[in-house]
C-alpha cells in the first residue's frame, strides 16, 4: 500500500511540474514577436543584471525626455517581456545607437539586427558615426559571447540612449541596468 502511494505522489509531481512549465509559457501573449531570436532563447532565470559601468567618454545627457530616477513605459521588443514592462531610467546619455549583427565568439549562430550597441562600445570607432555596412569589433558585454565579437552595422541613430531597471511582463526577477534602449522607445504610457 505504502509504494502504491508512493508512486502516485511522484506521478502527481511529475504532472505539477509539467503542468507548472507548460503554464509559465501560456502568460507569453505574443506581444514580443519581433524578439531577435538569439533573445528568444534566453530564459527569464538566466536574463542577467548588467553592471551599471558605462564606456569612457559616453556623456550623460543634458536635458533627456526621460529623467534618471523617472518611471515610462518599455516600447522595446529587445527581450521576451520586455514590451509593456513599466521601467525605472537609471542612465540617460547622448550617443550613436547601432543596430548590429554579429558572430558570438561562443560559437552558435550570427545574431542579426542586436539592438543596440553604442559608439562608444566599439572597437575603434573614431570620432564619426559608423554607417550602415561598417565592419566593427564590439567591445559590449551586453550579451553572452558578444565581447570581441566581429560585426557589421545594420543601422545607425543619434539618440538618447537609456540604461533601464525593469521587471519583465512575463514575470521574474527584475533586470537591473539593462543596456540599452533609446529614446523613441520609452513612453508615459
Amino acid at each position: 500500500m505504502k509504494s502504491k502511494k508512493y508512486v502516485t505522489g511522484i506521478a502527481m509531481l511529475i504532472v505539477v511540474l509539467m503542468l507548472s512549465a507548460w503554464g509559465s509559457n501560456s502568460n507569453y501573449k505574443g506581444t514580443d514577436k519581433n524578439i531577435n531570436t538569439h533573445h528568444k532563447n534566453i530564459k527569464m532565470g538566466n536574463m542577467h543584471s548588467g553592471s551599471a559601468d558605462v564606456p569612457k567618454g559616453l556623456k550623460q545627457a543634458k536635458n533627456p525626455t526621460f529623467r534618471v530616477g523617472s518611471q515610462a513605459i518599455v516600447k522595446a521588443h529587445h527581450m521576451e517581456g520586455m514590451y509593456g514592462a513599466k521601467a525605472t531610467i537609471v542612465g540617460a546619455f547622448d550617443t550613436t545607437a547601432y543596430a548590429v549583427t554579429y558572430t558570438p565568439t561562443t560559437g552558435g549562430p550570427k545574431v542579426k539586427n542586436h539592438k543596440w550597441v553604442i559608439h562608444e562600445e566599439i572597437k575603434n570607432a573614431g570620432a564619426k558615426p559608423l554607417k550602415p555596412g561598417a565592419e566593427v569589433t564590439l567591445a559590449a558585454d551586453h550579451m553572452e559571447g558578444m565581447m570581441g565579437a566581429k560585426g557589421t552595422v545594420d543601422s545607425a541613430v543619434h539618440t538618447t540612449v537609456y540604461m533601464i531597471d525593469y521587471t519583465p511582463t512575463t514575470g521574474g526577477p527584475e533586470v537591473k541596468n539593462h543596456k540599452w534602449v533609446i529614446e523613441s522607445e520609452l513612453s508615459l504610457k
